[in-house]
């Protein structure tokens, strides 16, 4: 599969200039004090190239949604991270991409018919289905990690929104948690606790952007996501968001991270980029951060 660009993905490669925290071990921290530097960082600006890692990552024998694996990934790039909340049967927030622990621990079964005390004593496994020796954080755990290094996008599992607007604020992160909405139903109720949230939106065609105009969320506070796909259809989307200042993400996760080789996977990162969008979120974004330095 080929991918053409025209353009230095080098030089699209613009990540938080200023916001990059000074730190030991070098770290690619990514470090906002105020909802409104995140706010910025996020604002659309052209040459904006910015990673998000997919439930973390699973590179390196690392597990998705762990904190270590994601640690890992700030030791490479400039990252923020999309992970997946779900509920325990005692209602304690951890963090589990499936409904059923088999796939990602050495568990079996659901996680809803477990305990946290009984979570607590599960190890993740690595895509290869090896166990690690890397535990099942809790939604505080992670948040607690993030404040100073990253940006979180907590995805919408079965988790209740009342209850993840009440976490983001108990914590006071939004300087650094987006949450993922589906409509603007959605992005109006966590506005409405907070002005300051910000929003990861699905956003894929022009009349969903239109019911989002027409409900008034402002548009100053959100990236969109737009599919896995570079197709022709995405230039509209483009010129419609990037006109209201709002970054564009695609998720090379289900496509192009499936490629079987590193040199097809890096041509396809930089061809997203190429195209228009100004954020890549994927399973491997340690070898985005590569992709984009060559």
């Amino acid at each position: 599969m080929k991918f053409c660009y025209a353009v230095s993905v080098t030089a699209l490669f613009v990540l938080a200039t200023g916001a990059c925290a000074d730190n030991p071990a070098n770290s690619h921290y990514l470090d906002f004090k105020t909802p409104a530097e995140l706010h910025r960082f996020f604002a659309y600006h052209e040459g904006a190239a910015i990673v998000s890692g997919h439930r973390g990552t699973v590179e390196q024998g690392l597990a998705e949604n762990s904190i270590e694996g994601m640690e890992a990934v700030l030791q490479h790039t400039p990252a923020f991270f999309e992970i997946d909340p779900r509920l325990t049967k005692d209602s304690v927030v951890v963090l589990m991409h499936d409904a059923t622990l088999d796939r990602t621990t050495n568990g079996t079964g659901k996680l809803a018919d477990y305990t946290w005390a009984e979570v607590q004593q599960l190890r993740l496994k690595d895509r290869d289905g090896n166990v690690t020796s890397y535990g099942i954080p809790t939604l505080d755990e992670v948040i607690e990690w993030a404040r100073g290094k990253t940006v979180l996008n907590l995805d919408q599992k079965d988790l209740p929104i009342e209850l993840s607007a009440e976490i983001i604020r108990k914590h006071n992160a939004y300087s650094f948690v987006m949450v993922t909405v589906h409509s603007p139903e959605q992005a109006r109720f966590y506005l409405d606790q907070n002005g300051d949230q910000m929003l990861s939106a699905h956003i894929k065609t022009p009349e969903v952007f239109e019911a989002y105009r027409t409900a008034g969320i402002p548009f100053n506070r959100m990236i969109a996501y737009i599919g896995p796909d570079i197709k022709p259809e995405n230039r509209e989307m483009y010129e419609l968001l990037n006109a209201q200042g709002v970054m564009c993400m695609i998720s090379a996760a289900p496509t192009y991270d499936k490629l079987p080789t590193h040199e097809e996977r890096a041509e396809a990162y930089r061809a997203i980029f190429a195209d228009g969008a100004s954020i890549l979120e994927s399973d491997l974004p340690i070898e985005v951060g590569k992709a984009l330095e060559n």
